[in-house]
């Protein structure tokens, strides 16, 4: 086991620059009515295999290539290790309570696939999304990815990948944001100005209670 290297993490970086750069132009306006035009049905499916694969690369060359699966591990004390397991179970129930609150089906691109006329719906059909654990934070699925990316941190490499990733999703929500807000006006800038990104505060916990009694 050794360390990474400055150039490993600065290529490591740059790897992830690239897929959020990559991601970024492919969930453009422009780019979804050329794929939706040359793919049809089958762009919401093929967008999130490729996002996956590229994911999925990103993470490999950090870890083959640059040596991250041979990084140093972190010592922690046994209570923390217990507690990065806590709360990396409590992200992935985050996560699983927050993908239950959308369609799955034409969230991953099956749906469009199966019956290609939903796939002309446009997103105004599609109501602002505000149930749920949606009613606490404003991205619960991306709450529930860094309690779980932070939870298995154990070595360098690992807490590389949760800083990068992290990155990744903050800057992700603000553009995000940006393309909801002109979704959906005065809805969606009142739901914002109500209710935290990430992280429940006390008030919204409040709202939440009242409104189940």
């Amino acid at each position: 086991m050794s360390p990474m290297t400055v150039m490993d993490h600065i290529a490591y970086s740059l790897l992830w620059f690239a897929f959020g750069i990559g991601h970024s132009l492919l969930s453009g306006a422009g780019a979804k009515r050329a794929f939706a035009a040359w793919l049809g049905p089958a762009y919401r499916l093929a967008f999130n295999i490729f996002a996956s694969l590229h994911f999925a690369i990103t993470w490999y060359l950090g870890l083959v290539w640059l040596g991250g699966g041979q990084s140093a591990p972190l010592l922690f004390p046994a209570w923390v290790d217990m507690a990065r397991l806590l709360i990396a179970g409590a992200g992935f129930v985050v996560v699983l309570l927050a993908l239950r609150t959308y369609d799955l089906g034409r969230f991953s691109g099956l749906t469009q696939l199966r019956h290609p006329e939903s796939a002309e719906e446009t997103p105004e059909a599609e109501p602002l999304l505000i149930q749920g654990p949606h009613r606490l934070v404003r991205h619960p699925l991306y709450s529930g990815v860094f309690l779980f990316i932070w939870g298995i941190v154990d070595t360098e490499f690992s807490l590389a990948t949760a800083v990068w990733v992290s990155l990744y999703l903050v800057i992700g929500s603000r553009f995000e944001e940006r393309r909801l807000a002109r979704l959906y006006g005065r809805a969606y800038e009142t739901y914002r100005a109500d209710v935290p990104a990430f992280v429940p505060t006390f008030r919204a916990l409040l709202n939440h209670s009242f409104r189940n009694h």
